[in-house]
């Protein structure tokens, strides 16, 4: 009998789907997962069910949506009772492990969002999502010397260095130390979640300098001439420095020691950012910018060139895409389209003032108010930049009420 396929998800924070090398940014400078994507399926239509990071999380880990899966608020933890794909796999003997970032664990709301306060906070072991070997923290938003606790730390530890650097060092250690236990390979289902290129962008990079804002090169649907623009500059000089120095760390620290032969292996971020399109910033907007994420998946029947690169998949379906792989079957997704929300309104600066749902197919999108009036409804296909709002068009009625039956 063949043995199962190792699986390692690398799952970042706030990285759009366009802001890499091999999807056409100028900026970019993101090689090793260049390379990556060379050898992969690139899933140019993936979206996150919810463009903000604990509902996508809870989405991701369980395959249920938001609230379903009991993340209805920001500070909602992830039930202790919830099934995650962890669960499913230790019953199929697999090794299961979740380094860095977790921010599904009982927060303080009145606690700082940034600093030590939830850097530190205690993730219980029944609060771990069933993953056997853990070793993270909860969220703090410091993209330098991190906190970490876990099975191998039972009291939170600082490290020094860069997040990034950090976290895939101490998996690539227990990836090593599994892959060579008892002088035999234990088949790993391990999860390396960073923070980066999560805000504070201005924060120092692991050594990458900043571009000078003037040199971004900026997308059309960015506002010229004024605040937003400005600032998206300033934003995005530090942002693309983050970009690079976790594209670094995954690929000459993470990846290094990996057999691809027999591991598959899937790139991709819980959300991205609005970075001043449509005049807009940070996340939970229907906007591309804000719900259409990397998704990359190397390994196994991963073929590259595979047509199913052109599907309307979701971070929701990818526990359906691995148990699919394992048992050698056709996933049990749908492919013409996938369902995008958020469930609830986050009150912090700048996210998304509104409850909304919607779907998006490869060249349609709608989003409907909580109400379920149109709110939003773009011509992918002709207009990629979302620059002419159809919600309200005459013309465009029948096919709204048609994507609405689907939400």
């Amino acid at each position: 009998m063949n043995r199962p396929p190792n699986i390692l998800w690398i799952v970042t924070t706030q990285w759009r789907a366009a802001a890499c090398g091999y999807a056409g940014d100028p900026n970019a400078r993101t090689p090793h997962i260049d390379a990556l994507a060379a050898r992969s399926v690139n899933y140019a239509q993936a979206v996150t069910p919810h463009p903000f990071g604990p509902f996508a999380r809870a989405a991701l880990f369980t395959g249920v949506s938001s609230p379903e899966n009991g993340v209805r608020d920001y500070f909602d933890p992830l039930p202790t009772g919830a099934r995650t794909l962890a669960h499913t796999l230790r019953e199929r003997g697999y090794a299961t492990a979740f380094f860095g970032k977790w921010h599904l664990g009982k927060r303080d709301p009145a606690a700082p969002l940034v600093g030590e306060a939830h850097a530190t906070t205690i993730v219980p072991p029944e609060a771990r999502g069933g993953f056997e070997m853990w070793e993270g923290f909860e969220s703090g938003f410091l993209l330098n010397d991190p906190w970490l606790h876990g099975t191998r730390l039972r009291e939170p530890k600082r490290f020094s260095g860069y997040q990034s650097d950090v976290v895939c060092e101490r998996a690539a250690e227990w990836l090593a130390e599994i892959q060579n236990r008892n002088s035999g390979i234990e088949t790993f289902f391990a999860v390396v979640s960073l923070e980066p290129p999560h805000p504070p962008y201005d924060a120092p990079a692991g050594g990458i300098a900043p571009r000078e804002p003037e040199e971004i090169i900026l997308p059309a649907n960015v506002p010229r001439g004024g605040e937003a623009e400005a600032r998206a500059r300033r934003e995005l000089a530090g942002y693309y420095a983050h970009l690079e120095a976790t594209d670094r760390a995954v690929g000459e620290v993470l990846l290094r020691d990996i057999e691809r032969g027999n591991t598959i292996v899937v790139f991709t971020s819980v959300h991205g950012d609005m970075h001043g399109a449509h005049g807009l910033f940070r996340k939970g907007w229907p906007h591309e910018e804000s719900v259409r994420v990397p998704l990359l998946i190397g390994g196994g029947s991963w073929k590259t060139g595979s047509p199913r690169g052109g599907v309307a998949v979701s971070l929701i379906d990818l526990p359906e895409l691995m148990l699919a792989e394992i048992e050698n079957r056709r996933p049990r997704i749908e492919t013409s389209f996938a369902r995008i929300s958020m469930p609830s309104v986050v009150a912090l600066p700048h996210q998304c003032e509104r409850v909304w749902r919607g779907v998006r197919t490869a060249t349609r999108k709608l989003a409907l108010n909580a109400d379920g009036t149109p709110w939003m409804f773009f011509d992918l296909q002709r207009d990629p930049g979302e620059t002419k709002n159809l919600a309200a068009d005459p013309a465009c009625a029948a096919e709204i009420a048609q994507l609405g039956a689907l939400v």
